[in-house]
This record gives structure tokens, sequence and C-alpha cells, in this order.
């Protein structure tokens, strides 16, 4: 039986976190104070490493959540930091949480403990795309995913994945058993949109840019994210006067990107303008025509929502999580068809309404994703695992 006569005691594995965690951090950073509004009387640890950033201290919930600091770090690919963050989630991680007494421990980002006395073992499984695309990730990354994540959700008590679609390559691929992983979509909020967006004419001028609509973007320059295809789709789009903005870490693929749109002749209109800042972010959603995700695959497709949130709408990859995502509230299009991205783009470049029709969807379709109804799926996965253990 789980123990309802107590509040529920739940350690999280964030060692992850850091200032370049991009979509993970985010699931982290929303899903803990979302936990304490849903079940205020729980009891969180949350587990950290050095590199924790420092705004996640100052937030307003952190201070209703033990932290323990982990003198580890996960960046920068020092000798021997690999080794000695799965040290840190392996042992050192279990042994203080179940000093603490805790019910569950739950890694957020592929790692949980492989050995447990007592208490129920959850992990979130992103996703499968550095299987499915070796190159998504460095060798030594891959390996790494293979010796610590693998053998963290076959060990767990119940493995949660972010979409429906995740979940079924996971069964698919893993052969996990169906009855032991559960779906808890990521979600989105008004509180995520920056008070301070760098202003439309400021990010415009940076970029090199005149009024000329926008196509946006946010991605890493991986084989997944489908980037070249995107520029080639780009090259044959109608409105001659009109950018691509691709925003992110694109340093994998920058040179093959750059030397594609010079080949098509449009160097000029296809801008790279790196890891945005949240407050530049903000700006190029507020100065966006439309926004595109082309990606192949995805355990989510967070940006989706997050296009949608700021009124910006978009086009979209019609397969994995990101066509389930976004439903029926963008211009959808089969991700390895050039001719398919090229006429969604034409389509939300030239047809106002059509435009404000998926604003429109694209505002009730955020409705459907919050929060608290991640928590809340957390929370009863929380509970099976418990039960599970007991049973």
């Amino acid at each position: 039986m789980e123990r309802p006569s107590r509040p529920l005691r739940v350690a999280l594995n964030l060692v992850f976190l850091n200032e370049r965690s991009g979509g993970v951090g985010r699931y982290a950073r929303e899903l803990v104070p979302a936990l304490l509004r849903v079940e205020p009387s729980a009891r969180i640890t949350a587990f950290a490493s050095s590199e924790l950033p420092a705004d996640v201290r100052r937030s307003a919930w952190a201070c209703e959540v033990q932290w323990v600091t982990l003198p580890v770090r996960t960046s920068g690919g020092q000798p021997g930091s690999f080794a000695a963050a799965t040290a840190a989630q392996w042992l050192a991680l279990p042994l203080d949480a179940c000093r603490r007494g805790v019910d569950v421990v739950h890694g957020l980002a592929n790692v949980a403990p492989l050995w447990m006395p007592r208490a129920a073992r959850v992990v979130t499984l992103l996703d499968l795309i550095w299987l499915h695309f070796p190159s998504a990730l460095e060798p030594a990354a891959a390996r790494g995913m293979r010796r610590v994540a693998l053998p963290s959700v076959r060990r767990a008590d119940r493995v949660l994945a972010i979409s429906h679609a995740a979940r079924a390559d996971m069964i698919a691929k893993l052969g996990l058993s169906a009855a032991h992983v559960d779906v808890t979509p990521l979600g989105v909020g008004e509180a995520e949109i920056r008070s301070n967006p760098t202003a439309p004419a400021e990010l415009r001028r940076r970029l090199g840019l005149r009024d000329e609509p926008i196509v946006a973007t946010v991605s890493a320059g991986m084989e997944h994210k489908n980037l070249p295809r995107l520029v080639r789709a780009f090259a044959a789009v109608r409105r001659r006067q009109c950018a691509l903005v691709i925003a992110g870490d694109l340093s994998r693929q920058e040179h093959e990107l750059r030397a594609l749109a010079s080949a098509r002749g449009i160097a000029d209109r296809v801008l790279m303008p790196g890891w945005l800042s949240g407050e530049d972010l903000e700006g190029l959603y507020r100065s966006a025509t439309c926004f595109v995700a082309p990606s192949l695959m995805e355990g989510f497709g967070l940006p989706v929502l997050e296009a949608m949130m700021r009124r910006v709408p978009v086009a979209c990859s019609s397969t994995s999580a990101i066509g389930e995502v976004a439903g029926n509230a963008a211009e959808l299009f089969a991700p390895d068809s050039e001719s398919q991205i090229t006429a969604a783009l034409d389509r939300l470049l030239d047809d106002p309404a059509r435009r404000e029709e998926l604003i429109q969807l694209g505002a009730e379709r955020c409705s459907l994703f919050t929060w608290e109804e991640t928590a809340r799926a957390t929370l009863r996965s929380y509970r099976r695992a418990l039960r599970g253990r007991s049973g």
C-alpha cells in the first residue's frame, strides 16, 4: 500500500539542470512549482549540480524545496566529469534520499538510481532520438546514454514518456512493458512570456532586416531537426522579400546550412544569429509572421506550443510527437517533403485569414497543455509506482 497518512516525500534528480538545459530545463523549472501547487503538502528534495542556475534558487518556489548540491558538473566535457556525474546520481543521490526517507525518486532527464531499498524509482525518458539518429549526439554522449539511460529505464518502477508517440516508440524500440509506461505531456503558461522583450525594431536592426516578413524557428543544428530540407524548401517560397531566422546553436551544421543557402541564392535571407537571450527570443516571436518546426522526430515539441501561446501561427511536421501536440492548430506537412514545407510556408506568408485562424486555434490548443496537468499526471504515476513496489 502507498502511504497516505503523511505527506508524499519526493526526491527529484535535477543534476542535469544548467544554463543550457533547453527544453528539459524548462520541464524541470515548471514541473517542480506545479507539483507544489497541485499537492502543497508534498515534501520535495531536489538534487542539483554545482552548475544549477542562480535564478532557480531565487525562484519564488525554491524556498519550499530542500536543496542538495552534489559537487559535480554536467557541461564542459572535462575528463572524468561523466563518470563523476553518474556516480553522484547512482550512488550519492540514492544514499542521501534513503536517509531522508523519501517515497519516490524521480529522474527528470533519463537517469534514475538503479537501486533503492525502499523508495519507488521513476524516470522520464524524454525520447529515443539518439537511437534513431546516432549523429544527434556526440559519440561519447551517445555511449553515455546507452550506459546510463537504458539501465535506468529498465530498472525503474515507472517510466514516463512526454507524448503518446514517444511512449509507442519506447515500447517498440526497447521492448518495455506498456503497463509500466505512463504519458505525462508537457505544458505551457502565460507566466513564461518575458515582460521585457527586445523591441522588434531593435531586433530587426541587429539582424539587418527591414520590414519583410519573418519565418522563425528555434532549433539546434542536428540531423533530426531537418534544417537543410527547410532551407531548400524556403528557397522555393513564392514571396521573395522574406527572411528565415534560425535561432539556436547551429555549430554542428552552420557551415552546411550557409553553403546551402548560398548555393540556392538566398544567403542574405537566411539568418543564423545563434543562441538568443530570453529577451531576444521574445522579440523574435513578436516579429515573426509565422513559426516553422520541420523536425523528423521529437519527444514532445514544446516550441510549437510556445509559438502558439505567443499568437504566432505555426507550420510543422505532421508526424511524431509534433503532429500530436499541434493537432488541428497548425499548417501540417510531411517533414520529408520539401514541396509540402514550401506550400505550408506559402500559405502562411500569403493568407492573413489562415494566419488568424491558426492563432485562434493555437490559443485553444495551448489550453489543453498546462503544467498543472503535467504535475497531476506525474503524481498519479508516483502513486502507481508506490503501489507496484508494495504490491
